[in-house]
């Protein structure tokens, strides 16, 4: 699984919108790829900010 994925799976685990440094923490990974993976995620539509600095899936 790459750390797109991760990501993604996290975010549709929880039931709340979630920091990038929450995502790293449950995920196991690394902030800065997370971080990362955010950017190229929101550019793809996949997730959104419902609020400043945290993230969610693009419902």
């Amino acid at each position: 699984m790459n750390i797109n994925e991760t990501v993604l799976k996290t975010l549709e685990d929880s039931k709340e919108p979630l920091k990038a440094g929450e995502i790293a923490e449950i995920a196991g990974v690394d902030k800065k790829e997370v971080d990362k993976a955010i950017k190229a995620l929101k550019k793809e539509g996949k997730i959104a900010s419902p609020k400043r600095c945290y993230y969610d899936l693009n419902k």
